[in-house]
């Protein structure tokens, strides 16, 4: 879509959404079972039909290889893209491949007409804490993986949601019971986000996303500390486990850098003495 095509308004009548566990809905139960999330509020918003294509634990490959056909029949105008978290968990993180994969998904759609909207992420070690070596070796894995974002953003025009400047981003009350998900507010908060952003293309908001909190089910005590033992503690020792080999990486670099003398300064006649012999 070019420049020239933003000065008018666009509807946006049908809404992919592709990713993992986020745009799934999870950390916005609905009372009678099931989520709801980042993409039904959204294409509320927008006045529009969704297909939701995401699943959990989808990855950027899953994206590309599971969900791209089956959102692309849907015919969508607009479409948005959360997935990557899951990638920088696992040992075989390849962000050439990503960018590969990200930039295929983002300009297939776009060769149909849909305006595809992306997300670079927040620094997850501020939100759920995990100890120190395995949170620098997951902030690396991040920052890397931004880095690949902001490259499909240059090659392609998307636009694109930086969690980590999203206003309320880090406050606890924007997060699930397990810190790796969007509360019901949370996900306002990226429905919000992303519907500023169609707004910036031209696209008619008709409906913005109200902030309140409502028609969703806050979970109790109980199922707080459920989730914790029967979900949170196995997923992170799986996921953990597949970083600690990378993280085991940046502890030695790390001691060796410290290790490391630092280089002696040259005086300066010597300096120059040297170079008039070479």
């Amino acid at each position: 879509m070019t420049a020239e095509a933003f000065t008018s308004a666009w509807t946006a009548t049908r809404l992919a959404v592709l990713g993992d566990s986020t745009t799934f809905g999870v950390g916005d139960p609905l009372p009678r079972g099931g989520w709801r999330g980042v993409g039904p509020l959204l294409a509320g918003a927008l006045g529009a039909e969704i297909e939701n294509v995401s699943f959990t634990g989808a990855r950027i490959a899953c994206v590309r290889e599971r969900q791209l056909a089956p959102a692309l029949l849907a015919r969508p105008d607009a479409a948005i893209l959360i997935a990557g978290m899951n990638d920088t968990l696992r040992s075989d993180f390849d962000p050439a491949q990503i960018r590969a994969d990200l930039v295929h998904v983002v300009t297939t759609l776009n060769a149909q007409g849909a305006v595809v909207v992306l997300a670079r992420y927040h620094d997850h070690g501020l939100v759920f804490r995990i100890p120190g070596p395995l949170r620098r070796a997951l902030r690396t894995r991040i920052a890397r993986l931004n880095e690949v974002i902001d490259e499909v953003v240059a090659v392609t025009g998307a636009p694109c949601l930086d969690l980590d400047r999203l206003p309320g981003a880090y406050d606890t009350s924007s997060w699930a019971v397990d810190r790796l998900h969007p509360s019901e507010l949370g996900h306002r908060m990226l429905a919000t986000g992303f519907a500023e952003l169609l707004a910036g293309t031209g696209c008619a908001v008709p409906n913005p996303v109200s902030m309140v909190c409502e028609g969703g089910r806050p979970a109790n005590k109980a199922e707080h500390i459920a989730w914790l033992i029967i979900k949170g503690i196995p997923w992170l020792w799986r996921r953990g486990r597949d970083l600690v080999p990378y993280a085991i990486g940046i502890i030695v670099r790390s001691f060796f850098e410290k290790e490391r003398p630092a280089p002696t300064a040259v005086p300066a006649p010597v300096a120059a003495e040297a170079v008039v012999r070479t």
